[in-house]
């Protein structure tokens, strides 16, 4: 699937947001800088409401929202760090600090420059519950310098691994799974825009098997009408059939990520064996599921993409599904072994 995400393509506005309350809460935050802690399950628009905020709010928010995923960003290596054109400004000829000295520069330069319209700037920290608790303290000070010029936006679904001196600073926002009737009354105009054939089955079926997840039913959606040129009870029943197993498949994943190929190989094989997918099929769903997972971030994806190629060469050639599957996964996981010992 090339094609755009619809959860991208598709993102709200601050009055489209689906939840009233939340709505309501982030509207009030549009005339006044502050500090927001939108807190939920996954999946339910955490992220989709803050970047919403950031359009409605600044002038230019391509350069006024700066956006950092805690989880990719705490996992990545020192030399990934200051490849990151967001961050190499702040970190060019300091080769020589501490990984940990790196994520406080970058968080405090972030937070102190000034912003390029307007009276302030935001930082989204997503996926706020990895942030170590003395990486935390350090960012409380940050906080309490810049106040006046930068806003700060935690996304967390576990907000009591947050301090209490960040929770005072914030003003709350709850999020919560949505209902089986807003989830349709989401996807029902992005089918519409689309052009899409659906019927009000389809949309209850994608939308109630997502149990609360907004992006999970987005993402079903566009994946049927991908696969099936539309979206019907049918379509998307068998479409659910192929991504039932993406626990499994992202299990398999970070098994093999973190050098655990013994596991990745096992999951490997029940899907192969059990599931009945073939090795090509068992590929796209590697890709998908990379793209869609917060756990994995931008270079692992474009490093898995890089290799599908042969590994999809392989696939069509070769005998042994899983022989070529663990090679693609093994030279995934030793290109970011790699990538760490250069850092």
């Amino acid at each position: 699937m090339d094609d755009p995400l619809w959860t991208d393509a598709y993102a709200p506005s601050l009055a489209d947001l689906p939840q009233s309350e939340p709505r309501e809460r982030l509207q009030r935050a549009v005339g006044e800088p502050m500090n927001l802690l939108l807190q939920g399950p996954p999946g339910v628009g955490k992220t989709a409401a803050a970047r919403a905020l950031a359009r409605e709010v600044h002038d230019d928010p391509e350069a006024d929202l700066i956006e950092i995923n805690v989880a990719d960003f705490f996992s990545r290596t020192k030399k990934e760090l200051r490849a990151d054109p967001r961050f190499e400004a702040f970190l060019s000829g300091r080769s020589d600090m501490a990984k940990a000295d790196m994520i406080n520069h970058v968080l405090t330069e972030s937070a102190s420059h000034a912003p390029v319209s307007g009276q302030f700037k935001t930082i989204l920290l997503d996926n706020a519950e990895s942030i170590r608790e003395d990486f935390q303290q350090a960012l409380r000070r940050v906080m309490e310098q810049h106040h006046r010029t930068t806003q700060f936006v935690f996304t967390t679904r576990q907000p009591a691994k947050l301090i209490a001196p960040i929770h005072s600073r914030c003003f709350p926002v709850p999020m919560r799974a949505p209902t089986t009737d807003e989830t349709m009354a989401v996807l029902e105009p992005i089918c519409e825009a689309e052009g899409v054939e659906y019927d009000e089955s389809g949309l209850e079926y994608v939308a109630s098997a997502a149990d609360g997840d907004l992006r999970k039913a987005v993402l079903t959606a566009q994946t049927t009408v991908a696969q099936t040129d539309e979206l019907t009870m049918q379509t998307a029943y068998e479409t659910l059939g192929d991504i039932g197993d993406d626990d499994a498949i992202r299990d398999a994943l970070l098994a093999a990520r973190d050098g655990a190929f013994d596991d990745a190989r096992g999951t490997v094989d029940d899907l192969l064996t059990d599931e009945g997918y073939d090795g090509t099929t068992l590929l796209e769903a590697f890709l998908r599921v990379a793209r869609s997972q917060s756990e994995f971030g931008s270079d692992d994806v474009a490093r898995l993409h890089k290799l599908a190629g042969a590994a999809d060469h392989d696939l069509t050639d070769g005998l042994d599904d899983t022989l070529h599957l663990m090679h693609l996964l093994t030279a995934w996981a030793d290109g970011r072994t790699e990538l760490r010992a250069m850092a």
